[in-house]
């Protein structure tokens, strides 16, 4: 929930290798105050069967800067049959053992007090995009 002197984060995911939600990518929320200031960790989530993560923990007030920290890895190491779907669609050999050529991906981003950040990750084997959502 947001207040006047907090911002807040959401997040979803999409592997767009299969058209649908990024179940159970763990998901880890840092914020720091200022350029030069500290990250600290607040703590982490997980997605759920439609991709999305609900239970994000709150941001500290004062918080000027979030950073995101998607586990994809493991998403597609568990998702192997994605990945071999995904691979069967491109002309390209498989050049990577892992089951992801981003083994993680880290979305560092300015927040401003009082707004809502929804931040969407469209997710594949081979590569990433983010934007801010609504």
């Amino acid at each position: 929930m947001s207040t006047a002197t907090t911002a807040s984060v959401s997040t979803h995911i999409l592997d767009t290798s299969i058209g649908k939600p990024a179940e159970g990518v763990a998901i880890s929320l840092s914020a720091r105050t200022g350029l030069d200031g500290e990250w600290a960790a607040l703590g982490g989530s997980a997605t759920d069967a439609d991709g999305r993560c609900k239970d994000l923990p709150a941001l500290p007030e004062g918080t000027t800067h979030v950073r995101l920290d998607f586990e994809t890895e493991t998403y597609f190491t568990r998702s192997i049959n994605t990945v071999k779907q995904a691979e069967a669609q491109q002309d390209a050999p498989r050049v990577r053992d892992s089951g992801a050529f981003f083994p993680e991906v880290t979305i560092t981003f300015a927040v401003n007090p009082g707004e809502h950040y929804h931040v969407p990750l469209l997710l594949n084997p081979f590569g990433y995009s983010v934007y801010r959502g609504s």
